[in-house]
């Protein structure tokens, strides 16, 4: 849960990084020629965040696959622990039932 918390963060800087950017942009009292260039180094500079970016979310990914792995392998455990406690509780009150001389038949008649 703490990874999926803090990817929507990152993404969340970086969608506000990137809007506070162009509204710096549109209303700074800057001549046209400027604003152009630093556009250009701007978007010179994007290819480089986006593959930041991508990198990030590989090893966010990978962590949350490697958590659920983990997760899910400990649940086959319990479900075996607790299929095997099933078995011995059932064959045990089988015996309680039938009494300590029957033996467990298969349910046909010889």
């Amino acid at each position: 849960m703490a990874d999926n918390k803090s990817g929507a963060f990152l993404g969340g800087v970086i969608i506000g990084t990137a809007i506070g950017t162009v509204t710096g942009l549109l209303v700074a009292p800057r001549p046209g020629r400027e604003t152009r260039q630093f556009l250009r180094k701007s978007a010179d500079a994007l290819p480089e965040m986006v593959e930041d970016l991508a990198t990030s979310l590989q090893l966010q990914t990978d962590r949350l696959s490697e958590t659920s792995l983990r997760r899910w392998e400990a649940t086959l455990i319990r479900l075996r622990e607790a299929i095997a406690a099933g078995q011995a509780a059932s064959q045990r009150e089988y015996a309680d039932l039938v009494g300590p001389d029957a033996a467990p038949s298969n349910g046909y008649e010889d």
